[in-house]
């Protein structure tokens, strides 16, 4: 499975809730601040000014990036073989696990928070991404003009219409389908099942990918989308119960880290995943 969500997107947002529609309302709206509080963080998703693909430099300069940066082996799967190397000189200014450093160092992908990555260039922090193979290098500042600009999340007020009964369909053997993302590339998307749940008496599915916690991921998009909110969504339900019972809360739909930055590979709603009804519930747009 191709996603953009390591820690972009699980920001606190899959805590379910639960008991009378007072305590609900109550949770919704600490989920709310917490979510803001992650997003404006200074090395949170307002930050990523850049996502540069080694592959489209060869010469090893990236775009406002000091030092030379290059793959290095077989740039197949993801076996100990392959990885960046990352050459810095005199006056590149940068530092490795808070030390200045020069000279050459052999980087792999970075698997935490923007702010835990090995290289950083004064305030910047320099992150490695591998996708399908491929080797990118991420600029984050938090003095991103995006990040000062930033002034919420607009969302609606929890609704309990919208935390809803569902049933988790899992796939006899996991599928791939191909759908673009917000670079303009297409990529795979893993999917383990569907979701069904009912509103106005009326059935819909959502096909959802399985993380390895066992909780699901949705991409959607419904009749609201590219209107009165985001061109489309993420929803996190949390695992499914034994018997496949799980909440569908719309109430705590998220904007995808695509919102935040252009710089993020986000997916796309993969075919089957545009609900024919609006969804007015959860995060719609950014306030900025």
């Amino acid at each position: 499975m191709t996603t953009d969500i390591s820690t972009e997107t699980h920001t606190d947002a899959d805590a379910g809730a639960g008991g009378d529609a007072g305590s609900a309302a109550e949770e919704w709206r600490s989920w709310h601040e917490r979510r803001t509080a992650t997003v404006a963080a200074p090395y949170g998703p307002l930050a990523l000014i850049g996502t540069h693909w080694l592959a489209d430099h060869p010469e090893g300069r990236l775009p406002g990036i000091p030092g030379l940066w290059r793959e290095d082996g077989d740039g197949e799967g993801d076996g100990d073989g392959a990885g960046v190397v990352l050459s810095a000189a005199d006056g590149d200014g940068l530092t490795v696990d808070g030390r200045p450093f020069t000279g050459e160092i052999r980087l792999t992908a970075d698997s935490g928070p923007f702010e835990a990555s090995r290289i950083a260039a004064g305030e910047h922090r320099l992150v490695v991404l591998r996708r399908e193979g491929l080797w990118a290098v991420r600029d984050v500042d938090p003095g991103s003009a995006a990040r000062r600009a930033f002034r919420g999340i607009e969302a609606t007020a929890y609704d309990a219409e919208w935390e809803l009964p569902g049933r988790f369909r899992p796939y006899d053997k996991s599928r791939t389908v191909l759908v673009e993302n917000a670079d303009g590339r297409v990529r795979g998307l893993g999917l383990g099942g569907e979701i069904a749940f009912s509103v106005g008496g009326t059935e819909h599915t959502l096909q959802v990918a399985v993380e390895a916690d066992g909780s699901l991921w949705a991409v959607f998009a419904d009749a609201t989308s590219g209107k009165d909110s985001y061109r489309f969504r993420f929803l996190r339900p949390a695992a499914p119960a034994e018997d496949g019972t799980v909440t569908v809360d719309f109430n705590r739909a998220l904007l995808p880290p695509c919102a935040f930055a252009d710089h993020f590979i986000c997916p796309f709603p993969p075919p089957g995943n545009t609900l024919p009804i609006p969804v007015p519930a959860g995060e719609r747009t950014v306030v900025g």
